[in-house]
């Protein structure tokens, strides 16, 4: 069968574009891998009227009402290969089977690759975060941490004291120049330049840090910037323009979503320098939009 789009990816920029193009009786496949970034939190926040539910149960949801909608046919599988087939667009899976459209919203999303710093991993999502906005509120009036990875870093610890009293770990690499120094000085940030080297506490909670140099200190959540990885070969395959931004590459994107390639939309954390929630929802809509449009008039 021929679609007018294909998305690949499912979670909140693909589902929210598939509604867009769902509403204009457009025949649309959503391919979904169901391996979102967000698994590994309990619950999304900062999302309006979503706050607090858990990203699985805002995913099936959007599936459930996306069933509704007689032209759109979802699909769990894994997009491994795509090229063009004439003036199509030719998806193949990874059990052999290739799907083929006029359009492609690619909604592929990122891994995040986390320091290797032992009792770290376990606690990613729940007391080792990368966002204030999402997680921030939840760790509160703790004595909270900043694990330098990027130049970025150094910004984010001048924001994290509104949430707590923030501690700088520098890792040793990440050194605040002098007028940077002066600003964390000025929002009460203390520095510290040994580097961590394991994180302690029950479970996935957090309770202090072990430093290189032997100190044991107290904290209740550490924010992190992870690198990030595209996950999907596909805007390589297309010829996709790509961009690196602070955490790695990501899509490059005009303000209506489409890439450097004709027909090729992107939306998501795959297709922005810094995502939430409902930015990548937001992108998804102005994706799929912008793919009905082009059905529309093409030129």
């Amino acid at each position: 069968m021929t679609y007018d789009v294909i998305i690949v990816g499912g979670s909140f920029a693909g589902q929210s574009a598939a509604m867009q193009l769902a509403r204009a009786r457009r025949k649309v496949l959503v391919v979904d891998g169901r391996k979102p970034r967000n698994r590994f939190a309990e619950a999304s926040h900062g999302f309006l009227g979503q706050d607090g539910k858990a990203p699985a149960a805002i995913i099936a949801e959007a599936s459930r009402q996306l069933g509704l909608y007689k032209t759109v046919t979802q699909l769990q599988g894994e997009a491994t290969e795509i090229g063009r087939d004439g003036e199509l667009f030719a998806l193949t899976l990874a059990d052999g089977t290739t799907q083929r459209a006029a359009r492609i919203v690619l909604a592929t999303g990122v891994r995040d690759e986390l320091p290797d710093i032992e009792g770290l991993q376990q606690r990613w999502g729940k007391t080792v975060i990368h966002c204030p906005y999402c997680h921030g509120y939840e760790v509160a009036d703790r004595p909270l941490g900043v694990l330098a990875g990027n130049p970025m870093s150094v910004h984010q610890a001048q924001m994290i004291p509104d949430w707590g009293p923030t501690t700088y770990f520098t890792q040793g690499q990440w050194e605040p120049d002098p007028e940077q120094a002066a600003l964390l000085d000025a929002r009460g940030v203390v520095i510290v330049r040994s580097p961590v080297v394991e994180l302690l506490g029950e479970a996935t909670d957090l309770e202090a840090v072990r430093l290189e140099d032997g100190r044991i200190l107290p904290l209740g959540g550490l924010f992190v910037a992870p690198k990030t990885h595209l996950t999907s070969p596909l805007a390589e395959q297309l010829g996709c323009v790509l961009e690196t931004g602070p955490t790695g590459r990501f899509i490059r994107v005009d303000n209506f979503q489409q890439t450097t390639v004709k027909g090729v939309y992107a939306a998501g954390d795959a297709a922005v320098a810094m995502a939430n929630a409902t930015m990548a929802s937001a992108a998804g809509v102005m994706a799929g939009v912008a793919a009905h449009r082009s059905l529309i008039m093409p030129d």
